[in-house]
């Protein structure tokens, strides 16, 4: 049957329920007034008026069993074209698509409880792609990733989870990513942690989503001890994990607007033992460049192991230089390198030539932003090996899905802020009391070699 034929037929169908409605008024009038008359001048008026009142009920009892056989009888099975299911609506110009979430709540360990859950979302349109459960003591946390129409507001949907039984739910949006199921998820988490020390916190943001990770050395600068003693298989609180950190020192995970669970705990703690086991490990990539004067430099990922030659960096540097890139006292410059160089802090690029190192670049971890920062050894300045440098740091926070980086120098440092304007991404600047923050967005970086990059920088 096609589209106009179908609306012919409707049409037709109303035309024949109108004349049928209007007969039937009538008719109930005439009738209507012939019983007012008889039971006006008749003697048998209260017999008549039980009588109708028996046939109105049964013809009442008659139409509720005709309408609920109707209601429940299969749906007509429709020839040629397919006619839309409503649990899937369409994604065009027009429709409202379909939306990705996360969501975790928790439901009582009762037979029964996770299929009335199922049910209620199914009456909603919302399909269920993946599940995991993670049993406690007082219940069962079920994870989804749901595919809910876009019209179902994210209100409406936690209001259904309640309502269906489930309680503690949080809900946030997911993307295409969250559809690879758990298990090949961490394998790829397990497999970047072992290629680089520097990736653990990253998969562990990764792994438990939105959360704070707090690295805290064995010691400070001056030799204070600083972490405390953790147990060996780690703490899990309701809120937080602790573990010893595989570099020395703890490492914090909190997440106060979600409890983990033992199932995040254990997979955790497979990924930091791994990370122990390996040991600090850096990826041998080397890049040599070749300046605009002509002279080559070798960029690539630097460790402890460069410590010595990082501190000889720092006595051919100027006290300038050092106290634009430290923001303190020059005397504490080598102090902060050891923190600097470990790879659970972030990451750190080196220049060498003839065999030296000639700048250091610095992506350290802070929280949901990172911080970069560089220094060039004063011969080596406005030669573009800072602005080479910057570009590299900030698409290694691009692949990290750093969300926004930001660079603290000082005003007057012009080096620095013409290295971040030759970055071509949109800028924030925040000045106060002569201490200048750039703040960036990492998405989008376009790529540009470090011949083209004739600005040049000093230290920042």
């Amino acid at each position: 049957m096609t589209e106009a034929s179908s609306a012919r037929s409707a049409r037709r169908h109303h035309w024949r329920r109108e004349v049928v409605e209007l007969a039937a008024l009538f008719t109930a009038v005439a009738v209507a007034d012939a019983a007012a008359n008889t039971i006006a001048h008749g003697p048998s008026g209260p017999a008549l008026l039980c009588a109708a009142a028996v046939a109105l009920v049964a013809t009442a009892a008659f139409h509720v069993w005709w309408s609920r056989r109707h209601e429940n009888a299969p749906p007509p099975t429709h020839t040629g074209a397919t006619a839309p299911s409503p649990a899937a609506p369409a994604s065009g110009a027009g429709g409202q698509g379909t939306v990705l979430w996360r969501m975790r709540t928790t439901v009582r360990d009762e037979p029964g409880s996770l299929a009335a859950l199922c049910a209620a979302l199914a009456a909603q349109h919302v399909d269920i792609l993946s599940l995991q459960t993670h049993p406690l003591s007082e219940g069962t946390v079920d994870e989804f990733l749901l595919r809910a129409p876009g019209s179902l507001a994210p209100r409406e949907l936690t209001r259904t989870v309640a309502g269906a039984g489930g309680t503690h739910s949080w809900l946030e949006r997911a993307d295409t990513h969250d559809l690879v199921d758990a298990p090949t998820r961490m394998l790829g988490l397990a497999t970047r942690t072992a290629l680089d020390s520097a990736e653990l916190p990253l998969v562990l943001r990764q792994l438990l989503g939105r959360c704070t990770i707090h690295s805290v050395p064995a010691r400070s600068l001056t030799g204070r001890p600083l972490a405390e003693e953790v147990p060996a298989e780690g703490v899990l609180e309701e809120h937080a994990m602790r573990f010893r950190d595989p570099s020395g020192g703890s490492l914090t995970i909190e997440r106060p607007q979600l409890p983990f669970t033992p199932t995040e705990f254990a997979r955790v703690r497979a990924l930091v033992e791994l990370d122990a086991r390996l040991g600090r490990r850096v990826p041998p990539r080397r890049d040599v460049l070749t300046l605009p004067e002509g002279d080559e430099i070798t960029v690539r990922r630097a460790d402890a192991s460069d410590l010595a030659a990082a501190r000889e960096m720092h006595d051919r540097c100027s006290s300038r230089t050092l106290a634009l890139r430290y923001h303190g006292p020059v005397g504490d410059a080598d102090r902060y390198l050891e923190h600097l160089l470990s790879p659970r802090f972030g990451r750190t690029l080196v220049v060498e030539t003839s065999g030296r190192l000639v700048a250091l670049g610095h992506l350290l971890w802070d929280g949901d932003e990172t911080e970069v920062a560089l220094l060039v050894e004063d011969v080596w300045q406005q030669r573009g090996i800072g602005a080479e440098l910057l570009r590299r740091l900030v698409e290694m926070a691009a692949e990290a899905g750093c969300e926004s980086v930001y660079a603290i120098t000082q005003a007057s440092n012009t080096g620095m802020v013409a290295a971040m304007r030759g970055l071509g991404l949109p800028l924030d600047y925040q000045i106060e009391e002569g201490t200048l923050v750039i703040t960036t967005r990492p998405a989008g970086v376009p790529a540009r070699s470090v011949g083209a990059a004739q600005d040049g920088t000093g230290s920042s």
